[in-house]
């Protein structure tokens, strides 16, 4: 069984930061792609960063030169750092991965089950 578990979520101030984090854990052989996506109430929930498992990143353009996702593979381990935050970045912010467990020779993707941000104006 894998398990991921997003942390860092909160209220903030308009032009503030957070840094999110994603832990993996369980039964885990190889990752590949992990990322962040965000669901605010009434709208469709959309990527916010992604990155590979050789370190390539993509952004939503919304979020671009503000936000950086990075990855401590040896901690199992993704982050989301927020900077510049406006209350349009306000949303549940849910972590997920591409995982292969042992004894498996596909990935398969997991969520977390998100973490609130609130950005006040």
């Amino acid at each position: 069984q894998v398990q991921l578990v997003e942390s860092g979520g909160g209220l903030v101030q308009a032009g503030g930061s957070l840094r999110l984090s994603c832990a993996a854990s369980g039964s885990i052989f190889r990752y590949n792609d992990m990322g962040w996506y965000r669901q605010a109430p009434g709208k469709q929930r959309e990527l916010v960063a992604r990155i590979t498992s050789g370190g390539s990143r993509n952004y939503a353009d919304s979020v671009k030169g503000r936000f950086t996702i990075s990855r401590d593979n040896a901690k199992n381990t993704v982050y989301l750092q927020m900077n510049s935050l406006t209350p349009e970045d306000t949303s549940i912010y849910y972590c997920t991965a591409e995982i292969m467990q042992y004894g498996s020779s596909t990935y398969a993707d997991y969520w977390g089950q998100g973490t609130q941000v609130t950005v006040s104006s």
